[in-house]
């Protein structure tokens, strides 16, 4: 608990508090600009903390559907570490999330913490990021293309996703429609994948990728990193998929990793589409 000469309040998070969030960011050095702020407020709920009317810590949720809810956003000002600020604000989120499954992306600082509330490792998601290498666009398999999705293709996204999550997300693919670009592999006319580029941070993120198998995901991936050569781009891939040693190759090294954590019976991912990058870590 906090000193008790600290007196803390937990408050529900508000699109008022943007300059706060993104002022908190700073100090601990993530790359989020103000618009990356106010995409994830669009889409969650949370907490801020607050001492003497000033923004010291967030803490956010994602709620898909009724039984499920990512966690993320989670932020102490790095003069009020240590305080029992965190400790608040986790407790604040599992109050508001009862009774769902949960995840969220632990650092190895966090994870004694999370650990205590009862999350479990479930993967591990790493970092690549730098200047997009100097590739040429995918070549393409017989029977397959790539084309723009608009927002005609919400309901295919949402459906493709959904069997690579086993999540209902479409307002989180609206949402990417709409600030974002993405495209779609099919073969022979059937759907086989999805990936999504947008402005993050220091330039470019890629993400989500959910394809069929794994050359469909290097092809979505390609097509990305060939259109922004020479620009800086991040893409996080679960350690499972293996495309990690391959970005490091193209020349996007691995700069961080964080565990995927998880709390409760996860949903079932029908398949056979799979997830290759989530659409943020926070997010999932």
């Amino acid at each position: 608990m906090p000193p008790a000469d600290i007196v803390v309040t937990l408050r529900p998070i508000a699109p008022g508090d943007l300059d706060a969030c993104h002022r908190l960011s700073t100090l601990v050095a993530w790359p989020h600009r103000r618009e990356d702020w106010a995409f994830v407020l669009g889409l969650g709920q949370g907490f801020v903390a607050v001492v003497a009317e000033e923004v010291v810590g967030t803490a956010m949720w994602w709620a898909f559907g009724r039984g499920h809810a990512s966690l993320g956003s989670i932020i102490v000002a790095p003069d009020r570490q240590g305080a029992g600020i965190g400790k608040l604000l986790m407790d604040g989120l599992l109050e508001a999330v009862t009774g769902r499954s949960l995840t969220l992306v632990a650092t190895e600082q966090g994870q004694p913490l999370y650990a205590k509330y009862g999350f479990a490792p479930a993967g591990t998601v790493l970092q690549h990021q730098g200047t997009g290498p100097d590739l040429a666009a995918p070549t393409l398999e017989p029977g397959e293309s790539l084309r723009p999705a608009t927002a005609a293709d919400l309901s295919l996204l949402a459906g493709l996703d959904s069997a690579a999550t086993g999540l209902p997300r479409a307002p989180v693919l609206a949402a990417l429609l709409a600030c974002g670009e993405a495209v779609v592999l099919e073969r022979d006319g059937e759907a086989a994948g999805f990936g999504f580029l947008r402005r993050h941070g220091r330039g470019w993120l890629l993400g989500p990728v959910a394809a069929a198998d794994e050359p469909a995901a290097r092809t979505i991936i390609t097509h990305w990193l060939s259109a922004r050569c020479g620009e800086f781009v991040r893409i996080d891939v679960h350690a499972r998929t293996g495309l990690g040693a391959w970005l490091a190759e193209l020349g996007l090294p691995e700069v961080a990793s964080g565990v995927v954590m998880a709390r409760g019976a996860m949903p079932a991912a029908p398949g056979p589409i799979q997830m290759f990058a989530p659409v943020s870590q926070a997010l999932g």
